[in-house]
Order: C-alpha cells, then sequence, then structure tokens
C-alpha cells in the first residue's frame, strides 16, 4: 500500500509537531510505501531532517513562509474566474457560509491547477477590493465589518500563505509514478492546512483521506489568537477573520475526510462540534516507546519520598507560578520536600520569571552556620548529568505533578505513568481520559488544592506506590508504539477495501492493484500489444 504522508511544521524535520509519532509509524509500518509531503515554517527548521527508513520512497517540501511567486499573470478571462471564485471564498469567510467557502476553494485550486498565478492574483487590488466588500456585507460581525485598509492587507498576505497549498505540484501523477493523485490513502498528520493537499487530492483524484489530531489545530488558532500567544498580537479584525478561516476550512475537512481518528475524547469533541460524524470517528492514543521506561517502571526503587517532580516546556500555558505557590503551601506543612523542575525547552522571559519567585518564596536554607545554603526548588534540564533521560528525571521523585492551565493530550503524564509514578493534575484538556483514575486530579489555579492533593501522596506511601502501579499498567495497555501502529494499519486496510471515488476504480475495492505500476511489458494486457508486422525480421 502506498501512504501519502502529509504533514505541517514537523515530520520528517527534527523539530515541530507530530514529529515523533510520524516517525514511529512509518517505522512501525515497513511493509508499506511512504510519501511524505511537508509544509515547513521556517528557513531554519528546514536545515535539520531526521534520517528516513528506505521504505520512505519519495519526499517533497514546500516553504510556507518563502514567497511563491512563479511569475505567472492572468488574461482577462482567466481574472474573472479568479473574481468569481475568490468572492466566493471570502463571502464563506466573513458570513459564515460553508457552502460559498467550499465552492471558492475548490475553484481556486482548480484555477491554480491549470494556469498557476494564483499568489500575484492573491495579492492584487482586486482581492483586497472583494475582502472589502465581502467585509461591508449584511451578515459578518461587527469586529470584521469594522476592517481598515492595513487589516484587509495583512489578512490578505496570511490567506496566500493559507493557501500556497492550492499552488503546488504535488497532486498530478509523474513519469515515476509518483504524486498525491497515485497514492491510496492521504494521511494528514494534523488538521488546517497540513489536510489541505489531501482534501484537494480526494475532491480532484477520489483518494480517501484520514486525519489525525492529536492538538486540535482549530483550537490552537483560537488560543493563540486570544492572549496565549507571543509576540505582537494581530489587529481584532484580522484576527477575527483568521479566525473565521479556520473555523470554515476545519469544517469542510472535518465534511469530506473519510475518517477522523482524534487522539483523546477532548480532540474528538471539537470535532463533533465543527461536524465530524460519529461514525467516522475512531480515538486513537498517540503512541509511546514504552522500553524507554521499563527500566525506572520495573524499579522496586520508587524515587525519594520528599520530591515533586514537574518536567515539560516552561511557559505560561503550564502555570508554574501557580506550582510555586502551592509548594509553598507544602513546604509548610512538610519541610523536607523539595521540588525539581526538569526543563525540556523554556520561554526565557517566564523562565525567568519563575527563579524569581522561587527565590524570593523560597530562601537558601542551610543546616548549620557553615554549610552552604540551598533552595529547595531546583530548576534543571533534561540531558543534564542529574538526569540523563526523561525516565531518570520522573525516577527522581515519588509524585509527578502537572499544573498546567492549557493542555492538549498531556504527553509528559502519559510518560510519568510508564514510569510507574503517582501523579497530581490540574483537570485540563485530556487529563482525566488519560490518567483513568489512577491519580489525583484538582481544578487548575487553585494552589491550596495543588498542595493538598501533593500532601497527600507525599504523607502516604503505599497510595502512591498503589496508584503508580495502576497507572503503569493503563499506560501499557493504552499509551504504546504497538497499540498506535496496530489501530492505524487496521484502519489503512478499511480504506483501501472500502474503495474510493477514482475514475480508474470505480469505486471497487482493490480496483487498482499494486502492480499496476511495476514497470515492464507484463503490466500490459496481451491483446493491447501490436501484432508483428510479418516483413520484419523478428517475425521470420
Amino acid at each position: 500500500m502506498r501512504i501519502g504522508l502529509l504533514t505541517e511544521g514537523g515530520y520528517p524535520y527534527a523539530t515541530g509537531e507530530a514529529r515523533l509519532w510520524c516517525d514511529r509509524l512509518v517505522r512501525g509500518l515497513p511493509q508499506h510505501e511512504f510519501e511524505l509531503y511537508a509544509l515547513s515554517r521556517s528557513a531554519e527548521q528546514e536545515r535539520a531532517r531526521i534520517p528516513l527508513p528506505q521504505h520512505v520512497t519519495h519526499v517533497r517540501t514546500a516553504p510556507l513562509w518563502a514567497p511563491a511567486d512563479d511569475g505567472r499573470t492572468y488574461s482577462r478571462r482567466e481574472r474573472r474566474r479568479f473574481a468569481d471564485c475568490f468572492k466566493e471564498l471570502v463571502h464563506g469567510i466573513c458570513a459564515g457560509a460553508p457552502d460559498p467557502f467550499a465552492a471558492g476553494l475548490y475553484g481556486l485550486a482548480g484555477l491554480a491547477r491549470e494556469q498557476g498565478g494564483l499568489y500575484a492574483a492573491l495579492r492584487s487590488e482586486s482581492a483586497v477590493r472583494a475582502l472589502e466588500a465581502a467585509c461591508r456585507a449584511p451578515g459578518a460581525s461587527r469586529t470584521v465589518q469594522a476592517a481598515h485598509v492595513a487589516d484587509l492587507l495583512e489578512f490578505v498576505d496570511e490567506l496566500e500563505c493559507m493557501l500556497r497549498p492550492l499552488s503546488l505540484d504535488w497532486y498530478e501523477e509523474d513519469a515515476r509514478g509518483e504524486g498525491l493523485g497515485a497514492v491510496d490513502v492521504c494521511h494528514a498528520a494534523a488538521g488546517g492546512v497540513a489536510a489541505l493537499p489531501g482534501l484537494l487530492a480526494k475532491r480532484f483524484f477520489g483518494v480517501p483521506l484520514l486525519v489525525t489530531e492529536y492538538g486540535v489545530q482549530l483550537r490552537a488558532h483560537y488560543l493563540s489568537h486570544l492572549g496565549a500567544g507571543q509576540g505582537e498580537e494581530p489587529r481584532p479584525a484580522v484576527r477575527a477573520l483568521v479566525a473565521a478561516f479556520h473555523l470554515r476550512l476545519a469544517s469542510e475537512i472535518y465534511a469530506r475526510a473519510d475518517f477522523l481518528t482524534p487522539g483523546n475524547a477532548h480532540a474528538r469533541r471539537w470535532q463533533e462540534r465543527c461536524g465530524a460524524t460519529r461514525a467516522r470517528l475512531r480515538t486513537v492514543y498517540p503512541g509511546m516507546e514504552a522500553d524507554r521506561f521499563a527500566t525506572v517502571g520495573e524499579s522496586a526503587e520508587r524515587g525519594d519520598p520528599d520530591t515533586l517532580v514537574w518536567a515539560g516546556r516552561v511557559e505560561p500555558a503550564k502555570d508554574l507560578i501557580a506550582l510555586l505557590h502551592a509548594f509553598a503551601e507544602v513546604r509548610r506543612a512538610e519541610p523536607r520536600a523539595r521540588l525539581r523542575i526538569f526543563a525540556t525547552a523554556a520561554d526565557p522571559g517566564y523562565l525567568a520569571d519563575c527563579r524569581s519567585l522561587a527565590a524570593q518564596l523560597f530562601p537558601d536554607e542551610a543546616a548549620d552556620s557553615v554549610t552552604v545554603g540551598e533552595n529547595p526548588v531546583a530548576f534543571e534540564e533534561i540531558g543534564g548529568p542529574d538526569a540523563p533521560s526523561a525516565a531518570e528525571a520522573y525516577g527522581a521523585g515519588r509524585v509527578v505533578v502537572l499544573s498546567s492551565v492549557i493542555e492538549g493530550f498531556p504527553l509528559t503524564l502519559a510518560e510519568a505513568m510508564l514510569c510507574g509514578r503517582a501523579t497530581v493534575s490540574t483537570d485540563v484538556g485530556a487529563v482525566r481520559e488519560v490518567i483513568g483514575g489512577t491519580g489525583l486530579v484538582v481544578p487548575p489555579r487553585n494552589p491550596r488544592a495543588l498542595a493538598e492533593a501533593c500532601l497527600s501522596l507525599l504523607g502516604d506511601a503505599e497510595r502512591a506506590e498503589r496508584l503508580g502501579a495502576a497507572a503503569r499498567a493503563r499506560a501499557l495497555e493504552l499509551f504504546t508504539v504497538e497499540q498506535n501502529v496496530a489501530a492505524f494499519q487496521e484502519i489503512y486496510l478499511r480504506l483501501l477495501a472500502k474503495g474510493s471515488g477514482r475514475p480508474d476504480g470505480g469505486g471497487i475495492p482493490f480496483a487498482r492493484p499494486p502492480e499496476a505500476r511495476v514497470p515492464g511489458h507484463w503490466t500490459s494486457p496481451t491483446w493491447a500489444k501490436p501484432a508483428p508486422d510479418p516483413t520484419s525480421e523478428a517475425a521470420v
């Protein structure tokens, strides 16, 4: 089977989302051929790629960050066609109308496929005027109606980047039989722009589309534009237009995809609310390499009984400020307690704020007048001398804490469970679904509740050990690479056996056998071969 794997800002690059689970999926299915179609987000990202296995037969990449002007300009007839399609698209965005949005999207895709030139057209004055008319039309929100010229220009620039997959040469089958139009299944490793090439391959070639979302892209865009992101925030009108585009795109993807695999119930609820039907949904948890955590998880050593461990990316969404205030209450009740914070990455400004708060709340302590003082809160990095691996970081203490206010699927929590550690977590995202009763859950932004839960486990070693054992058993059942790969193998076969809308297959299961693309005369029927010339030497 040939799988076209679609990514945005992740695999096969060394950094980015979905990198690890995509690599584990590809390596776990060596019996299939994979073709990678990757959208990159920056020049720095493109410089580092991970090694690929041999059954990855083809890799195509395209940047979302660099200009993509092909130098093509439209004739008068083509400009009219573009204007009609673009008006429908922006009307669908501004008025929240799904049918005009879809008609405009596929119309622009058809134009780009036949003529190219979409880059210049999307940045033209006529496009800005069409967008302005859609913003002023009845049905648009008050925020959109208040858009200024600068807002329109900024959104048109963003829209051109988001629609860049329409102009790519990924779809037509080339002389080597490569292209999204020739694969058996398109598998998008995320929703949003990453799934757009698969949406077009389904539209034009009938290729089945599978979309996997471990973090819902629509939700991520909402959060990034509502103050969760860093840096300069966009204007309100631009923010509203971008959010409306992603909502309409997500709804179209959920309506047209043959199958959707959310990574947890939290993501599944988002997809259902945006139009996905339950018959095409199946939860597939991300797979982790359980062997990496086996030594710690199976060890009789349960870690330092007085130590709390936190691990992850140090950023505002993780709410380490609340954790430090909670630990201050823990220290008042249990003076021997320690908190070790292990960073996989960090927002420098937020990390500095956390260090400053820790220094204020917990002055360095010393056992006597000649001993150097030591702070009970330690900021460390995974890969350092005291914690060369994530497993050893989790194994440093008896209890692992998650203090987030925003969370999708909490991978660090699942890793702690594989290490057999009891956990205390805030009730956000898919936390309850992941732990399933094997840990304690408290409300977010509530340091007192977090402190009480930590103290209850620090003071009851037997309970902590019991919860840790149950957590490891649950993680081994649900969150391993093996279960993840087996689930996708089954879904691939189901999509292939179901048949597709290809004109050459007519929806008949296995209508296009794999040997049909093997080079050689034996792939052509005998009746199609020309009869030999009786006067030639070969006929004598």
